[in-house]
């Protein structure tokens, strides 16, 4: 990963600007999309790459799902991407089509001295009660049942949770309402909820900053912030009573429960999916175009890009510790593509013999 993403994975608000927009640019020679944090590490080494070899630029601004829904809505931008899928009668109320790009997990991440990576084990009950703020100090007794011989501090928890709309936050509440009936009845499940403890970060890149900083703290994050990061990540355990570690390997065990052929709209949900190693906080990152396009060059730009990185982005992803989508449900997004992405007038903006 270069220097350059390193650094703008720590500021607040990231903004991948491979290129600039000019008047001697054409518009289907750069694209614009905004939205998800989780999969922004991934999505900013596939515009560097592909600006190289096509000359085509990609602006994507990271700065939460729910900002990525309301510039898409707005048309302010070629494209939005949310972590949280939208349901089908919301898609075709919007004129919407969304489909998946990357898979990955969300990751508990703490700063706790002493406390090396997979070392502390929480299981789903104790997560939410953390972040109910029912479990106020890292020596509580609960904590010690599952972690003995741990050193764990008569301090107190500070709870680190997202303060914009966000689609990590979608998963990650998510599961917690899947869980915990205390968090589905008090909580719920949503893009931003009314956090009962904890101080706001934005993006993944400010939650993973503010642990970083603040001694005691938990949050939770996509996965390649962690590592990026070089944070301690808790072991969870999972549907099946494993206490697992936030892996790739993993994240495709639980996604392979998936059915997207049935699924949809391609709306799916792969929190805490059965298997012995199977991670509990996986999830989907989708991508959301309008099904009739005014600028059909652009939007052919648009699927190019993407189509691009489902058949070459693979291994980059891979590197990230994103879980690529399979081969099969590709040909599918593709076929979807070239019957509902259609100019004013009708045409398909693109047929399925994309990769270059």
């Amino acid at each position: 990963m270069s220097k350059r993403l390193k650094k703008s994975m720590f500021v607040g608000v990231a903004l991948l600007s491979v290129g600039l927009l000019s008047g001697q640019v054409s518009a289907e020679n750069i694209i614009s999309g905004a939205g998800a944090t989780f999969p922004y590490p991934v999505y900013a080494k596939w515009a560097e790459t592909y600006a190289k070899e096509t000359g085509v630029k990609m602006n994507y601004q990271s700065i939460g799902s729910g900002g990525g829904i309301r510039q898409i809505e707005a048309r302010t931008v070629d494209f939005g991407a949310s972590d949280a899928p939208l349901k089908v009668q919301d898609l075709d109320k919007a004129g919407l089509m969304q489909f998946p790009m990357i898979m990955g997990g969300v990751v508990p991440v703490v700063n706790i001295p002493g406390v090396k990576p997979g070392e502390l084990k929480l299981t789903s009950e104790q997560m939410a009660d953390i972040f109910l703020g029912k479990i106020k100090k890292w020596n509580d007794a609960r904590l010690k049942t599952n972690n003995p011989g741990l050193h764990l501090p008569d301090s107190l928890i500070t709870v680190v949770h997202r303060s914009d709309g966000s689609g990590t936050t979608w998963i990650f509440t998510n599961y917690l309402s899947k869980v915990s009936k205390a968090w589905a009845n008090k909580v719920g499940n949503n893009k931003a909820v009314a956090w009962p403890v904890g101080v706001g970060g934005k993006g993944n890149e400010g939650v993973a900053s503010y642990v970083r900083r603040i001694k005691n703290s938990i949050g939770y994050v996509e996965y390649a912030y962690a590592l990026q990061n070089k944070m301690s990540y808790a072991k969870l355990r999972n549907r099946d009573g494993h206490f697992v570690s936030p892996t790739s390997k993993n994240f495709q065990i639980a996604a392979a429960n998936a059915d997207w052929e049935h699924a949809p709209g391609f709306y799916m949900v792969l929190t805490d999916q059965p298997g012995a190693d199977s991670w509990p906080i996986t999830g989907a990152s989708f991508i959301l175009v309008y099904k009739t396009q005014a600028k059909p060059k652009t939007a052919a730009a648009v699927l190019k890009f993407f189509d691009w990185a489902y058949h070459h982005g693979q291994q980059m992803a891979e590197k990230l510790d994103y879980v690529p989508i399979p081969p099969k449900v590709v040909s599918l997004v593709e076929r979807t593509w070239a019957k509902q992405i259609k100019s004013k007038s009708g045409e398909p903006v693109l047929n399925v013999s994309l990769a270059q």
